[in-house]
């Protein structure tokens, strides 16, 4: 073989050897087996045969916990699924741990979570359990947290995504809910009607507190005006009760279209002044 040959064989294995790390993984080179080196983004470059190169993906992960029967503690069989957000931690250290500490990390966070999962909602009643998600979640991700610290990941959240009842009780929770929205509504409709009637009721009282007040101003009116009477009458009348008698005696004749004869050049004011009996007016 000659130089060219050799030269071709080198650029072959060089470019064999090429490697591309992206910024959402990390690697992990390996020769003949053993843990050689660790390789962040970028360019790398692995002796073909000899050294194999790991990429391992550390953005943030999502696995189902997958539904299963779980039997609470008031012995319902309840259908219970979550989800588990997690990702690798992406220094070496913990990049190295999750391939050579566990198994499939994946797979055993799915099976810790179910177990989880199983333990607790065991200890609750099916209505506790939909009513306590948070605490459900809390508990969920500690645990997990804590199983997983030498895994060399971050169980970022956990989500209970479902915790269903059998149909017959779902059917009879679905029912209860039906007729306490039914008695709220009931309730509401009654307080409005009672609010009404009292709206109603303020109404007429203040209606008839007017009236009240309308006539006892118009019954004081009428009191003031025959008190003012009586004054005049006293004032201009006592004494004259004769003369009252003659402008009684003319107002009946008048009202009774009685002819009265004017003499001639004499005033119309003079002639009735003498039949009520009260001095005529003098011409001037």
């Amino acid at each position: 073989m000659n130089a060219y040959h050799w030269i071709g064989i080198a650029v072959f294995i060089f470019l064999l050897g090429i490697k591309i790390v992206r910024p959402t993984h990390r690697g992990l080179v390996e020769r003949l087996g053993k843990y050689n080196r660790f390789a962040g983004p970028g360019f790398h470059w692995v002796f073909p045969i000899i050294e194999q190169i790991y990429r391992i993906n550390v953005t943030e992960q999502m696995v189902d916990a997958e539904p299963q029967e779980i039997i609470t503690n008031d012995n319902l069989n309840a259908r219970v699924d979550a989800q588990v957000y997690f990702k690798v931690k992406s220094d070496a250290e913990n990049v190295k741990n999750s391939q050579y500490n566990v198994n499939n990390y994946q797979w055993q966070i799915v099976n810790l979570a179910r177990t989880t999962l199983r333990n607790i909602i065991g200890t609750l009643t099916l209505k506790s359990a939909n009513s306590e998600r948070g605490k459900i979640n809390l508990e969920l991700h500690k645990t997990l947290r804590d199983e997983t610290s030498s895994w060399g990941i971050e169980i970022v959240r956990t989500e209970l995504k479902e915790i269903s009842p059998p149909e017959d009780v779902q059917e009879t929770m679905n029912k209860v809910v039906k007729a306490e929205n039914e008695k709220i509504a009931a309730i509401d409709f009654a307080t409005a009607t009672e609010t009404t009637a009292d709206g109603v009721k303020r109404a007429e009282i203040k209606k008839a507190e007017g009236i009240k007040q309308a006539r006892i101003l118009q019954a004081e009116g009428e009191a003031e005006a025959i008190r003012l009477v009586n004054e005049a009458a006293e004032k201009y009348f006592v004494g004259n009760a004769q003369i009252l008698r003659k402008l009684q005696a003319v107002e009946t004749a008048l009202q009774e279209n009685t002819k009265v004869v004017v003499p001639a050049n004499a005033e119309l004011i003079n002639v009735v002044g003498e039949m009520a009996g009260i001095i005529p007016v003098k011409k001037s």
